[in-house]
């Protein structure tokens, strides 16, 4: 287990929140509130941003880690700890135990990105690869424990790390008074617990909705069935709310506290990093843009004041890349057609030409001239345009079309 039977019978307290909040004195920021003139523009009401993508370590995990660890016995410090994780988690532990004194090992899939690998290590951390996904890397840190009598300590899943988690919370309501709602991505489920426990003992009139990705969306079911359920398969590119089934110590909490839990697409996500990065400036993964991707799904449904929470902002720069082209595509920014044509001199300028005179900007061009499927002067172009929206999209392909080309897709 990763949790004691009284951990798992003790409920989180707004004075456990407070306390966590005294103990991140001086070690977690006090992270900015910034408003959208965008969103806010979109919602019909202000949207103001809880950018915990600038907190230490790129994300609100160092909070929650930081005050499990602070809480152990001398006995269980000596001992050191463990935890598993593709990435936020695997930085707040490493960073936590290094402030504390304490000895911590992180066990990685061997697929992590290679940043996070490396700032687990720069923060102190031992780091053990072990495994193609995290569910592996989290079996063998649980028999590290075992084994050597380390303390595992778990992303989500302990009321001491959604006490540190819901100082997130209290911040909301000091840097906004007036907040309506407050939307907050969910995946194990302990910061949506951790800010609703602090928020509704202050201000129970307002409003907590999660965020789920629809491809791990493990609460709507679990809420459903009034117990944790798990899905076999959970499929998303927001590798922080990618977790199969609920924790259950906050599962209990946010059945109870948490008013909505809402999923969002990966379009919707694409879109929604793609705004925070060209909008808001802000670097946020996908996870930390789930929150966003609610508010550009369905803008008529939250009432303002509303802060978004964005939960962290370590993205790996080669998702981050793929990210932004499948975000430009969702908004009919960017198209990839295929054609063929003559393959004679000359050819491929002349295509140029009527993409120029559609105002499309050519990214990519790919020239096969060797398939087998090809006739023997013909060429196949697999080109990648940046376009302004899908009006300009049909246009383009139009105009091609017009040109006496056969646009393939």
């Amino acid at each position: 287990m990763s949790y004691s039977t009284a951990d798992r019978l003790r409920t989180v307290t707004l004075d456990d929140v407070r306390g966590a909040h005294k103990m991140l004195s001086g070690v977690a920021r006090t992270t900015a509130l910034e408003g959208s003139r965008h969103l806010s523009a979109l919602v019909g009401a202000p949207v103001l941003l809880k950018c915990e993508n600038l907190q230490r370590t790129g994300s609100f995990k160092l909070r929650g880690a930081y005050v499990r660890i602070a809480g152990l016995l001398p006995e269980e410090r000596a001992a050191g700890v463990v935890a598993a994780s593709a990435g936020n988690h695997a930085q707040g532990v490493a960073l936590a135990s290094s402030l504390l004194g304490v000895r911590s090992t992180v066990f990685m899939p061997k697929g992590a990105p290679l940043p996070k690998i490396s700032a687990t290590r720069e923060y102190g951390a031992e780091v053990r690869l072990h495994g193609q996904v995290v569910d592996e890397s989290l079996a063998a840190a649980q028999e590290y424990a075992r084994e050597t009598g380390a303390v595992f300590i778990h992303p989500f899943d302990h009321p001491d790390v959604i006490a540190g988690q819901g100082t997130v919370g209290l911040e909301i309501l000091e840097q906004c008074p007036e907040v309506r709602t407050i939307v907050v991505g969910v995946g194990g489920g302990g910061l949506a617990a951790g800010i609703a426990v602090a928020v509704k003992a202050l201000r129970p009139d307002v409003r907590i909705v999660g965020v789920q990705a629809e491809g791990a969306a493990a609460y709507p079911p679990s809420l459903a069935a009034g117990r944790p359920v798990s899905l076999s398969h959970p499929v998303t590119m927001a590798d922080g709310i990618k977790v199969g089934r609920p924790g259950d110590v906050p599962f209990g909490l946010v059945g109870e506290l948490v008013d909505e839990v809402c999923t969002v697409t990966e379009d919707e996500l694409s879109a929604a990093l793609l705004l925070c990065l060209e909008r808001a400036k802000l670097v946020v993964e996908p996870a930390g843009a789930s929150p966003v991707a609610a508010l550009l799904s369905r803008p008529e449904a939250f009432e303002g004041p509303v802060v978004a929470v964005l939960s962290g902002g370590n993205v790996d720069p080669v998702l981050m890349e793929r990210v932004l082209r499948h975000g430009m595509a969702a908004q009919g920014r960017y198209l990839a057609v295929r054609l063929r044509l003559t393959d004679r001199p000359g050819a491929l300028a002349s295509l140029l030409g009527a993409l120029s005179v559609a105002d499309a900007n050519v990214l990519d061009v790919s020239h096969v001239r060797t398939d087998p499927r090809l006739g023997l002067t013909e060429a196949e172009v697999e080109l990648h345009l940046e376009t302004k929206g899908p009006a300009h999209c049909a246009e383009v392909q139009q105009a091609l079309r017009d040109a006496g080309y056969t646009v393939m897709g």
